[in-house]
């Protein structure tokens, strides 16, 4: 099991490390780096062999034909020179690759975000998604780049050292070599702890970001609710595991580098102890030089033995964001793509149910509207009438029955060519942090002429507040549109809607935020707009759809009842219950007693 989880591991820092290949000549630019930095050690500790034989013998003594009290200083000169070259290189360049690696992480995942079916985002919380994209790709550059910079330069100073103390003296050197299967076996142990913690580190980080956001998003709810407290409790509770966490793993590492430490120390105290009892023939400078340079082991061994938990961070993160990048993105087999559409819309025998669900949302759903025709669709909450909404621009996928667009079933459709035909209002209104004119000419719609967006606020009736503002429709609206009422953020999500000028609307309660006066004007221009193109309306208030060509009413997935107002009206059934219904409420709202 082990064996398989170190596989897996394997093979997921292997698939990291391709993030890297694009980068491949800064990269070998920094290897050579870290090659020279890591060369310059053992230079070092052969210079102490020149300065004690000099001291022994100041007169006599050369280094490359240079007299040692001169050529020890300069060479010593030179090589910081040649090794801060190294460090340079190796550094400069690898900071490259890795800035690199965090920004084509990032994008990727954004770009699959973006491409992910609906139920992804159903399922997975915006906090944990957000921490991926910041958190996670840090945690994971880490481990594709500053380990590589750890095992490159202090493996090859390893190397570089362990070559020069082989040829002092390779007997020695050979004791040392006894102490690193118990190295291997403390990191191996080591490692599989690091990863465990770090996915729980991961996950707990996962959730600050959730909560977080969840309270800045809804903070009037916060804030008119009394939720203070309650925020504040869940925001420390998240914060306190996510350092908890965090602390378990340092409390890893602390114990981990001392034992290690220990027992390298103990091989160089074994092998000092060698050092005095064989020391042979060797000079003072040579037996200094080798200690030396064996006292210059522990520190790059110890760093190498720390990438451990660098690696296994990323290689938690790795895998979440690796999970992500291979969910199944949104079904798009379609081929068919229409420059216009009439906008005829037929719906026939179409069953819904959600995934894992064994209820069905809608159920033997049938009806035609003509183009230029008026549908409304109206119902208890929970009857079935968003979802259907949903299906027609396949935000989700059905399985039974068919959606027809012009005679072709929306499955066959591009999704782009399906989506540029259909302009959605809902109730839950999106705004960008932006324009009000980038956000009503918003996405394929961006760069449309000035004329058509104000001809599109005309009749969505929000250029009188729009000309209000400081700056008219260059006014930054706000996160979401928090600057704008409910009202005004529904005119604009309408105006959007127009200038797409799309042949089939869908209308989600996009009247419901509006007060009474600003619907009926509203009502009056959508009375205009619908002229030509198909409409689907979900409405709460029956008096917006008393017009419509045909009212389907909904109740538990099934269409109950079907027909015009006055033939709904006349059946005296379940929309003649609702509408009298509705009738009392707004006279009781006004003050007026209902008549009899």
């Amino acid at each position: 099991m082990a064996n398989s989880a170190q596989q897996s591991s394997m093979k997921i820092y292997l698939r990291l490390l391709k993030y890297v290949l694009p980068y491949w000549i800064p990269f070998a630019i920094s290897i050579l780096g870290f090659l020279l930095f890591a060369s310059s050690q053992p230079m070092l500790a052969d210079m102490l062999k020149y300065f004690l034989d000099g001291l022994q013998q100041p007169k006599d003594a050369m280094l490359l034909g240079i007299p040692l009290v001169v050529g020890v200083p300069l060479l010593i000169v030179l090589i910081a020179i040649y090794q801060g070259i190294g460090s340079f290189l190796g550094n400069y360049y690898l900071a490259k690759v890795a800035r690199g690696v965090v920004h084509d992480l990032r994008c990727e995942l954004f770009d699959n975000m973006l491409t992910l079916p609906n139920r992804y985002f159903d399922n997975t919380n915006s906090g944990h998604l957000i921490s991926r994209i910041t958190y996670n790709v840090t945690m994971v550059t880490g481990a594709a780049t500053d380990a590589i910079k750890v095992v490159i330069r202090e493996g090859m100073t390893v190397i570089f050292l362990f070559g020069y103390l082989l040829m002092m003296n390779w007997r020695l050197t050979l004791v040392m070599v006894a102490i690193l299967p118990i190295v291997a076996l403390m990191v191996t142990t080591a490692s599989r702890k690091f990863r465990k913690q770090s996915k729980k580190i991961q996950v707990a980080m996962g959730d600050v970001t959730h909560v977080a956001s969840e309270a800045i998003q809804g903070y009037r709810v916060v804030r008119s609710f009394g939720g203070e407290r309650y925020e504040q409790q869940r925001f420390h509770d998240a914060s306190a595991d996510n350092m908890n966490r965090s602390l378990a793993m340092t409390r890893t590492q602390s114990i981990y580098t001392p034992m290690l430490q220990l027992v390298i120390y103990i091989g160089m105290a074994v092998l000092m102890y060698l050092v005095l009892y064989m020391r042979g023939d060797a000079t003072p400078g040579a037996l200094i030089a080798y200690i030396t340079a064996a006292g210059l082991l522990p520190k790059p061994i110890r760093q190498l033995s720390e990438v451990s938990a660098t690696i296994q961070k990323g290689v938690a993160g790795a895998e979440s964001i690796f999970e992500q990048l291979d969910s199944e993105p949104e079904p798009d087999l379609g081929r068919v793509e229409r420059d216009a559409l009439n906008g005829r819309l037929e719906v026939n025998d179409l069953t819904f149910r959600y995934p894992g669900s064994e209820k069905p949302v809608l159920e033997n759903i049938s009806f035609v509207a003509e183009p230029g025709q008026m549908v409304a669709l109206v119902g208890r909450s929970g009857s079935g009438k968003s979802t259907l909404a949903n299906l027609i621009p396949r935000f989700y996928r059905h399985d039974t029955g068919q959606i027809l667009l012009d005679d072709v079933d929306v499955q066959d459709f591009t999704l782009r060519n399906l989506r540029r035909h259909i302009a959605l209002v809902t109730q839950h209104v999106t705004l960008f942090n932006d324009t009000v004119t980038n956000n009503i000419a918003y996405g394929d719609l961006a760069g449309a002429p000035d004329e058509a967006v104000r001809r599109a606020t005309a009749a969505a009736y929000a250029d009188e507040f729009i000309e209000r503002l400081p700056q008219g429709y260059r006014t930054l609206v706000g996160e979401n549109g928090v600057l704008l009422s409910g009202g005004q953020r529904q005119r604009l999500a309408i105006a959007r809607a127009l200038l797409k000028d799309a042949p089939l609307l869908i209308l989600d309660e996009a009247t419901s935020a509006l007060d009474t006066e600003s619907e009926r004007h509203i009502q009056a221009a959508l009375d205009e707009v619908m002229k030509g193109r198909t409409t689907l309306v979900i409405a709460h208030r029956l008096t917006t759809i008393e017009k419509a060509d045909l009212i389907l009413v909904m109740d538990q997935g099934r269409i109950v009842e079907r027909g015009t107002h006055r033939e709904l009206l006349a059946r005296n059934g379940y929309y003649a219950r609702l509408h009298a219904k509705q009738f009392e409420e707004r006279h009781e709202d006004a003050g007026l007693e209902p008549s009899v």
